[in-house]
């Protein structure tokens, strides 16, 4: 069966961004852009992510990427994923989130065109 989405992402969920920042700044030595006040984006070097700012604290999010959103969408339904409501539009992309039947989150994007 052919690969339709890769591991891409991944999204921490942070209380304070600027403590976030400064610890994987110096733990890690990772480079930052802020995306307004409630989001920083990473990079390690090799790989991208980022950092949500919210108030309680949950698992990181594994954000795939694709070039056929519908396609994985429908494929993540037949497979028995739960989807976890509409797309997100975002500026680049648009992504969808499901739960697998282990109940883990994912995200999966794909760059607007």
């Amino acid at each position: 069966m052919p690969v339709i989405a890769r591991v891409d992402y991944v999204e921490f969920s942070v209380q304070q961004g600027a403590r976030a920042r400064a610890f994987y700044e110096q733990a890690m030595g990772w480079t930052f852009e802020e995306w307004g006040p409630d989001y920083l984006a990473f990079h390690d070097g090799r790989d991208a992510g980022g950092m949500r700012m919210e108030a309680e604290h949950h698992p990181p999010l594994v954000i795939l990427l694709t070039d056929d959103l519908d396609a994985v969408r429908a494929r993540v339904v037949e497979a028995g994923g739960t989807l976890l409501g509409p797309d997100h539009e975002f500026p680049g992309g648009r992504r969808f989130h499901f739960r697998d039947p282990d109940g883990n989150e994912v995200a999966v994007w794909t760059k607007t065109k």
